[in-house]
């Protein structure tokens, strides 16, 4: 976690405003004081607390202003070093805010763990929300990259080599997949994710009696949560859920980001993320566009993967309540959702506003003067000669065409053994790139059904 100066200087690039919002002192306690009115109305309504008393509560936290958010969060703050962990000095401050009748029913039945881990919850879903809305825009201007450049022929590269012909139009393809793939894991984690954790000191709630039951079927009601089958507390897959789909996001955002960062370089110059004032510049090199979106995309790619491992490791709880493997994870998810979120940002606007060089991309085909179509001159060779023959034929013909600096096309019609099995029209024809892009354009339009599909879904 930055220390609180570093965070004021790197959280207006690599942190979303509003996820910082939900994640900040004031954003958890306000949604530690959702649960406890919320507890107070539930324990009301079943009879557990006299009905004043519920009111009473409810009033206290409802009442409460934004501003007085943070002079809380502060105030709990500093008894948060003695008493370890922010729920006692949250309830002390809470009860003296309560009127007489409410004061003695304030957190009753409820433990520390119970607040933090349903606060946690409330945090997720309005953050997940926000997700959502930004991946859902995300795909959309992927989208309109993929269709739009369909059939734009640009060089794969593999090890970071040229390869083959491929489209501009697939490799966005590729990236909105990815990008669909992460709205369902969204999707799919919700009713595991979304549930109250209510247990009591021990997970029995016993100081409930017989009544714990109902009080936690109203609570969780009160929440708009789901009700767990049992108390989760100790049980850390929901809170590891959370993390992995956030790893994944990042790895995917980071991916995306590199292949721009790469496409930028002054060699390529294939693609650049939207202009804007003062975006990119060298503190000492005027000449200078560095990726500053892609940056914060890849480097949001390579911290999450220590963030997660460090919430996976702390899932082994001893028993009914750790002591630290909660405290790890404190710090470190709110980190993770900031990294994300900021990675998702900065994502958008690049998508958005990406600035494709098509003519770049087809001058990097012709750099190796023909080499990226020796596969096509070999295959249509092999139909005569057999497949590895033909290898050999054709690796032979472009280290001739690198010693005598030629393109390959003249090596290969300069060559009988070759010219045996091809004719002239052929070669001429073999060495048009956007003649051997296979299933490219069908995979983007696969691509482009399936975003159709989840907007539909999503419409529904």
């Amino acid at each position: 976690m930055l220390p609180s100066h570093a965070a004021r200087l790197f959280d207006p690039l690599m942190v979303d405003e509003a996820v910082a919002a939900i994640l900040s002192d004031a954003g958890y306690v306000q949604r530690m004081l959702v649960f406890e009115g919320a507890l107070a109305r539930a324990e009301a309504a079943v009879g557990v607390i006299p009905a004043k008393a519920g009111l009473a509560i409810s009033r206290a936290v409802e009442t409460l202003h934004a501003a007085e958010l943070d002079e809380l969060a502060a105030a709990i703050a500093a008894g948060t070093a003695k008493a370890g962990s922010p729920v006692i000095p949250l309830v002390t401050l809470l009860t003296a805010r309560t009127e007489a009748q409410g004061q003695p029913y304030v957190h009753w039945g409820a433990t520390t763990q119970d607040v933090m881990d349903t606060a946690l919850v409330l945090q997720w879903r309005d953050i997940a929300a926000l997700f959502e809305a930004e991946l859902a825009s995300l795909a959309d201007a992927l989208a309109g990259l993929a269709r739009q450049h369909r059939d734009t022929p640009m060089v794969a590269r593999t090890v970071m080599q040229h390869a083959l012909p491929t489209t501009f139009g697939l490799k966005a393809a590729g990236w909105l997949t990815a990008v669909l793939r992460h709205r369902e894991r969204l999707a799919q984690i919700a009713p595991r994710v979304l549930c109250l954790q209510f247990g009591g000191a021990a997970g029995t709630l016993a100081s409930l009696g017989e009544r714990g039951g109902a009080v936690a079927e109203r609570l969780a009601s009160e929440l708009g949560l789901g009700l767990a089958g049992t108390p989760w507390h100790t049980a850390r897959d929901r809170v590891g859920e959370i993390a992995t789909v956030c790893g994944l996001l990042c790895g995917t955002l980071g991916k995306i980001g590199r292949d721009i960062v790469l496409m930028m370089q002054t060699d390529l110059e294939e693609a650049f993320e939207p202009a804007a004032a003062g975006r990119g510049g060298s503190s000492t090199m005027p000449h200078k566009r560095n990726p500053v979106l892609a940056s914060v995309m890849v480097g949001a790619g390579t911290a999450a993967p220590g963030l997660v491992s460090t919430i996976l490791s702390a899932q082994m709880h001893e028993h009914e309540r750790a002591a630290g493997s909660g405290h790890a994870e404190w710090r470190t998810l709110p980190e993770l959702l900031k990294v994300t979120s900021g990675a998702l940002k900065a994502a958008v606007t690049l998508a958005e506003g990406l600035d494709v060089r098509p003519d770049r991309m087809r001058a990097n085909l012709d750099r190796t003067r023909g080499l990226i179509m020796a596969e096509a001159v070999m295959m249509a060779l092999g139909a005569g000669l057999g497949r590895l023959e033909a290898h050999h034929r054709i690796e032979a013909a472009c280290k001739r065409a690198r010693a005598d600096d030629t393109h390959l096309r003249d090596a290969v019609l300069a060559d009988a053994a070759i010219m045996a099995h091809l004719s002239p029209q052929q070669v001429e024809a073999l060495f048009d790139p956007t003649s051997y892009l296979g299933s490219a354009g069908a995979f983007v339009d696969a691509a482009l059904a399936a975003q159709t599909r989840s907007k539909d879904g999503s419409a529904a």
